[in-house]
């Protein structure tokens, strides 16, 4: 049996998961046990969990300044962002071409990919490069746009670096040419203010497991009015747009996720970016030939990417481990793969530096205590691991 809490861990892979709140697990907790109906029956027990996931619907619709009919929820952030692709494809089947980035999730890139492989290139994808900050060229942007654009897929804000992209501003841009706009905001949500009422996002996916929610829960927002396909059909439910029974416990947690989330951003944007800063400050000034990944302003104010020339990034976590230190080399999705981030090689990264990449990843959670460790141990892991390295030449 796990015992995942007999020893001390510092979490700092948070873009990665988080741990569960404890105001979310105790509103969760009564759907696991006793408050067990279907929301789709029509008798009382059932009826009133109903009114519980309204609710639920209406919390998270606060926080991203959107209507709780604009609400559907899903599985998680990938069948969010499939969900919006393909409903877009096949609501307009004259427009085959797609417009991302080279740094997206593998949620929306590995999709792309295998809608090329798969419908023998009948559907034309634009990469969009980013700078050696890993920002977005606007006017290379609006050239990409077509004719026969069927939708936009770009994410608000990148899970490896923290970088934001002005996806309102690109929203608007292909609102004049008629082009639907997805954002994947699973990093952004709850961390930085996000009003849809007031910008041209068509789509956006969050998912509850990246803001204190449980995993297996996530949210499409669908704009009033934009053309829509349902990924999973089924039965009634979501009002016909998703179907399958509710995750009613799961999406209690995320409402109330959702609710702590708005109450806390302004300490997301404060304490947890001075903890951010301070991390990241002190790695960078204490160890010689490290590199900050990513625009130095424009990005969460929870993640720091850096790399650490002539080491492998995955030996630096080995050894971060033995001291209870938790972070991550990339994207959890792309872990085990012995290529360097494509993220990083979009963004011109040398090769020495991006094998040796960490993206340590904040929240709430996280204290001063944790950055002091994390500082005192660090160092030394790369100077251990530099002194192996042939090519290290300090």
């Amino acid at each position: 049996m796990m015992n995942c809490g007999s020893d001390k861990v510092i979490y700092m892979d948070n873009n990665a998961t988080t741990r569960i709140a404890p105001e979310v697990l105790e509103v969760m907790m009564p759907f696991l046990q006793d408050c067990y109906g279907n929301p789709s029956s029509m008798h009382t027990f059932g009826g009133q969990v109903g009114q519980v996931v309204e609710q639920a619907r209406a919390q998270i619709a606060e926080l991203l300044g959107a209507d709780p009919e604009e609400i559907v929820f899903t599985s998680c952030g990938t069948e969010s962002d499939s969900t919006a692709i393909l409903s877009a494809l096949q609501s307009q089947p004259e427009n085959r071409h797609i417009v991302t980035t080279r740094v997206e999730h593998p949620a929306v890139k590995n999709l792309c990919e295998t809608l090329d492989m798969l419908t023998g290139h009948k559907h034309r994808v634009t990469r969009l490069t980013v700078e050696a900050d890993g920002t977005l060229d606007l006017a290379a942007y609006q050239e990409a746009l077509t004719e026969d654009t069927a939708i936009v897929s770009v994410m608000w804000a990148n899970n490896e670096t923290g970088v934001l992209f002005p996806v309102e501003e690109m929203a608007a841009l292909a609102k004049e040419r008629g082009i639907l706009f997805h954002t994947d905001a699973v990093q952004a949500v709850g961390k930085i203010p996000i009003n849809l009422r007031e910008s041209q996002i068509d789509f956006l996916s969050l998912s509850g497991h990246k803001l204190h929610a449980p995993k297996g829960v996530g949210v499409l927002y669908v704009r009033k009015g934009t053309p829509y396909v349902p990924f999973l059909h089924g039965g009634h439910q979501e009002h016909g747009r998703r179907g399958g029974t509710e995750n009613v416990a799961s999406i209690v947690g995320l409402g109330r996720a959702c609710q702590l989330a708005g109450e806390m951003m302004e300490e997301e944007n404060t304490r947890v970016r001075a903890l951010r800063d301070k991390l990241e400050h002190g790695l960078m000034s204490s160890i010689p030939k490290s590199l900050l990944n990513g625009h130095a302003e424009d990005r969460l104010p929870n993640t720091s990417n850096i790399s650490f020339e002539y080491v492998e990034g995955e030996a630096i976590l080995l050894h971060m481990n033995q001291h209870g230190i938790c972070a991550s080399s990339g994207s959890a999705c792309t872990s085990g793969s012995l290529e360097p981030s494509h993220v990083l090689r979009a963004m011109g990264v040398p090769f020495t530096a991006a094998h040796g990449s960490i993206r340590f990843s904040l929240s709430i959670y996280n204290t001063e205590e944790e950055v002091d460790f994390v500082l005192e141990k660090m160092p030394k892991i790369i100077a251990d691991l530099r002194a192996m390295s042939p090519f290290w030449e300090g």
